[in-house]
């Protein structure tokens, strides 16, 4: 056989086994959500004023949402649906798969850990479940205007003006989606969040190969968030 005639049947054979985990895929009906490349890494401190780090998520699925302690503006409220989305993870089936919520505060000259400690507690925030976390003026902008790329500006009465922004990270620090804006849907949040530990899920395999599949042909769709 000539070294023509081999690439062929190379190619035909890689041409069919994509074919037929893309087919495997759709019977699945796999709807994964875009990888939409990767999250910085930071380091800052938890309400408890330890150190918290991008590195204690990775394995986790983890929302994260970026707010003031102070914030009573109900178009911005971001407390309000984490709130929410952390009441329904707590009788979702995630199997093996951490998920965790993460709240970065964008008013570091008055949320010191003390505060931020206050706010867990009028939330009933799950502390295994649920981060806040804080650290001085330049690591907040460097990690969310520069790392996260969100808007946010203090304001001249001691607010902060800021678009609230969602995030999806998957386990291996890959964002998987943002919603921006507004406040989005609590339905819609833990639907996505669901997908991604579902994914997560499934690890190795005929399945695993089926998600790549689906990957592969999500890079063609446009994301609507």
């Amino acid at each position: 056989m000539s070294k023509l005639s081999t690439r062929i049947t190379v190619a035909v054979a890689i041409a069919l086994i994509v074919l037929m985990f893309v087919g495997y895929a759709g019977l699945l009906r796999l709807n994964v959500l875009p990888r939409l490349g990767f999250a910085p890494g930071w380091s800052l401190t938890a309400d408890h004023g330890s150190r918290v780090t991008s590195e204690d998520l990775r394995g986790t699925v983890a929302l994260y949402a970026f707010d003031y302690a102070s914030n009573d503006e109900p178009g911005r409220l971001t407390h309000d649906l984490m709130r929410r989305v952390q009441r329904r993870l707590q009788s979702a089936d995630v199997g093996e798969i951490p998920v965790r919520l993460v709240t970065i505060s964008i008013d570091p000259a008055r949320d010191s850990p003390q505060a931020l400690s206050d706010l867990r507690t009028t939330l009933e925030a799950d502390s295994a479940r649920w981060i806040f976390a804080t650290g001085d003026s330049s690591s907040i902008r460097t990690v969310v205007n520069h790392g996260f790329g969100i808007y946010y500006e203090p304001g001249p009465e001691g607010g902060v003006s800021f678009d609230p922004t969602f995030l999806i990270v998957d386990g291996l620090g890959i964002e998987r989606a943002r919603y921006r804006f507004g406040i989005p849907s609590e339905d819609g949040v833990v639907r996505d969040i669901m997908s991604v530990v579902r994914e997560a899920r499934a690890e190795t395999g005929s399945t695993r190969l089926a998600y790549e599949a689906a990957h592969l042909f999500s890079c063609y769709a446009k994301p609507s968030r």
